[in-house]
């Protein structure tokens, strides 16, 4: 019978898979469902799910009412997003930056994870991705070099999110994408402050000590039953590379989950485009180059070269700065060239051909 997932209980028997977007099972047949299997089915938002009519035990399965008080409650939360979407996706962006440096401060503070209390927090801004293109890769702008731990979390989440969306995921994964962004560096709170905060370039013992928080975020996930193994997978491996080169364990190739791999690219994009403490932000446009220079060996291609087609795509009539400080609009990308695009200047309407121009490249694009 198919029944929804509110309607389970302990003891039901899957009679047929539960696929995530590759057709691999996210809970395979013939699973005798738990409470965890259970959570696991509603947070990744999974309408019906095929059972027996008899639970493990021989007992007629009967299933649970759909709690109306439930239904009206989601009605609720339902007018409460839609009122959130009047909110301008940048003022909602930095609202959650704020609540999450209060909750960063609490796990700073021996606090563990309140994971109802993160997913009320960062899901509706999630849900806001079907909405938006061009806003996804400006998150950098509104960024301050004092509280770029704050942003960093919250946009790898948003772009971690947007990129599992692009690349077919069924929302109910991209959700979880986008949740492991969020938290992969809640690990952070267990470094040193003065090492987070430090001006400077780090010593090698700090560095060292930086390179830990992927583990230290994977142990305060951990033992949650309510997180999804593979966003747990995800936050530990976040910034393995496929050659071998990442940390914390040097993980190669198939050995690295996908999750965890798309991840690798938003935390490298927004960190590159970002002002922080010791190191000046680059623009957009190069810090695609770079990654295009590294799909080849550290991070994996095809995301990569999603992740371009869909910042290309949505840059095409973005108004951007040049190198020189002139303003223009971009109206044409050569694939083969897809960061040199051609630009029309706004204030005399001449053409310029980056491609043409290895001197000049563009600084930033502009917000509308």
């Amino acid at each position: 019978m198919l029944v929804e997932p509110s309607q389970l209980i302990p003891g039901c028997v899957l009679i047929r898979d539960v696929n995530g977007k590759s057709n691999r099972p996210i809970i395979p047949e013939n699973t005798v469902l738990t409470d965890e299997h259970i959570i696991v089915l509603q947070k990744y938002l999974v309408q019906t799910v095929a059972v027996a009519s008899k639970l493990i035990n021989g007992d007629k399965y009967i299933p649970k009412p759909i709690d109306q008080k439930k239904v009206i409650k989601q009605e609720q939360l339902k007018t409460k997003q839609a009122s959130k979407q009047n909110q301008s996706f940048s003022d909602q962006f930095n609202e959650v930056v704020a609540n999450y440096k209060t909750l960063f401060n609490q796990w700073q503070n021996g606090m563990p994870i309140d994971i109802p209390a993160v997913r009320k927090l960062i899901i509706p801004l999630l849900e806001r991705i079907e909405n938006i293109n061009i806003e996804a890769y400006t998150l950098h702008h509104d960024t301050t070099k004092s509280e770029y731990i704050y942003y960093h979390s919250v946009a790898v989440g948003i772009l971690s999110a947007y990129l599992g969306k692009k690349l077919d995921y069924p929302k109910g994964e991209w959700l979880q994408i986008g949740l492991a962004g969020f938290l992969s560096d809640s690990g952070m709170a267990k470094i040193d402050p003065k090492i987070i905060s430090k001006a400077s370039y780090l010593t090698d013992s700090e560095f060292a000590e930086i390179k830990k928080h992927p583990t230290y975020a994977y142990r305060l996930l951990e033992h949650l039953p309510a997180i999804n193994p593979a966003v747990k997978l995800a936050v530990l491996q976040h910034h393995e590379r496929l050659d071998g080169s990442g940390y914390p364990l040097g993980l190669t190739q198939d050995k690295i989950h996908i999750y965890s791999r798309i991840i690798a690219i938003a935390d490298t994009y927004y960190a590159m485009t970002s002002d922080r403490l010791y190191r000046e932000k680059k623009s957009a446009f190069q810090v695609i180059e770079e990654l295009q220079k590294e799909q080849y060996s550290r991070l994996d291609y095809q995301i990569v070269k999603v992740f371009i087609h869909h910042l290309i795509n949505v840059a095409i009539g973005s108004q951007v700065v040049l190198s020189n400080g002139q303003i223009g609009k971009i109206i044409f990308v050569d694939s083969d060239h897809p960061t040199r695009p051609i630009i029309q200047l706004i204030d005399s309407d001449e053409l310029i051909v980056l491609k043409d121009m290895p001197d000049l490249y563009i600084e930033k694009v502009m917000k509308d």
